[in-house]
C-alpha cells in the first residue's frame, strides 16, 4: 500500500527529470546552431547562409518547435539561435532555448 501511495510521486519526479534532460538538449541545439551559423556567415568563402548552417545543425525532432534566427554585428559577427522546448508536460509549452555566437569575419 505505501508503494501504491508513493508512487505518483515517484512518476512526477520522473517525468521532471525528463522535461529537464530535453531542455537542456534544447539549449545544447541551440548553442551548436548559433556556432554553425556564425562561423558560416563570417566566411567569405561559404556556400551557404548562416540561416541555412544553424538550420542544418539542429536535430530534427527539435526543429518541429520553432525557430528563430537573428544575425548582426560589424568586423564581428554575432549569431542568435531561439528554439522552442518539446515539452512531454501539459502547461510548460512556452520555454525557449537561447544561445549566442559571435566569430571575427575573415
Amino acid at each position: 500500500m505505501e508503494y501504491l501511495g508513493f508512487l505518483p510521486l515517484l512518476l512526477l519526479v520522473a517525468v521532471a527529470a525528463i522535461q529537464l534532460g530535453i531542455a537542456a538538449y534544447a539549449a545544447a541545439q541551440a548553442g551548436t546552431a548559433a556556432r554553425a551559423g556564425a562561423r558560416t556567415a563570417a566566411s567569405y568563402d561559404a556556400y551557404a547562409s548562416g540561416e541555412s548552417a544553424a538550420w542544418g545543425a539542429i536535430s530534427g525532432w527539435v526543429k518541429k518547435g520553432g525557430f528563430e534566427y537573428s544575425e548582426g554585428g560589424g568586423a564581428d559577427v554575432t549569431v542568435t539561435v531561439s528554439l522552442k522546448v518539446p515539452s512531454i508536460v501539459p502547461g510548460l509549452d512556452d520555454w525557449e532555448a537561447t544561445r549566442s555566437s559571435t566569430m571575427p569575419r575573415e
